[in-house]
């Protein structure tokens, strides 16, 4: 069974690229969803533009940037991802028979917290969030946001009451960041690690002082 992985209009494309990548390597499937406020960010941020026609293509250069938006940096291989257009409200995750393990939003914006929260199904990305709540499945909301004004707040708190993981793209630096990318892998670890999914994204806590210095 596959998870489905939303990614929407939220600044972060390259928290969602690292899940993506982590996934992949684990050999999980994904079921992909790209909103379409989604695409422009993705454009900003990468120069990419991501094409219902040619998805798979658009997806493999941008899994291969890095954080810092160097191309080439990754290899990719996304025969494991099935791609379902965010207008498409008949696609599979629509319907709470259709298998999945749980879901991952990533970036999750204001607007699609709250979408989710109060129940909407404006597109595919929110409806697939509401049937993984409903059938009582994983979900793993990655909040990137800052400040975060009272409603926000309320609407957190109300994913949390219904079961799902508030994970908010905050990176840590015990791990022993040196590169963009080191901070990005931490909030993608996170993410799979809400999820129960294996990955070696970042250097774990041992409960020992210093052991995030650089070259150790």
């Amino acid at each position: 069974m596959p998870w489905i992985v939303g990614v929407s209009g939220a600044s972060g494309t390259p928290y969602a690229a690292a899940v993506l990548r982590a996934l992949l390597e684990a050999g999980e499937a994904v079921d992909l969803v790209v909103s379409r406020a989604s695409r422009l960010t993705l454009l900003d941020e990468t120069g990419i533009s991501f094409r219902d026609a040619h998805w798979q293509d658009d997806l493999r250069e941008w899994l291969a940037r890095g954080a810092d938006g160097k191309p080439g940096t990754f290899e990719a291989d996304v025969s494991g991802v099935r791609y379902w257009s965010a207008g498409d409200l008949a696609a599979g995750p629509s319907s709470g028979s259709y298998p999945v393990k749980g879901m991952l939003i990533v970036p999750a914006s204001t607007a699609c917290v709250a979408g989710v929260a109060l129940g909407l199904s404006k597109d595919l990305l929110q409806r697939a969030a509401s049937v993984t709540l409903k059938e009582r499945r994983t979900l793993v909301v990655a909040v990137r946001e800052t400040p975060l004004n009272g409603q926000t707040l309320r609407h957190l708190v109300a994913l949390d009451d219904a079961g799902a993981t508030v994970v908010p793209a905050s990176p840590a630096f015990y791990a022993g960041a040196t590169h963009i990318q080191d901070l990005v892998d931490f909030v993608a670890g996170r993410v799979l690690d809400a999820a129960g999914v294996e990955h070696g994204l970042y250097r774990r806590w041992k409960g020992e002082l210093g052991g995030g210095t650089a070259g150790e």
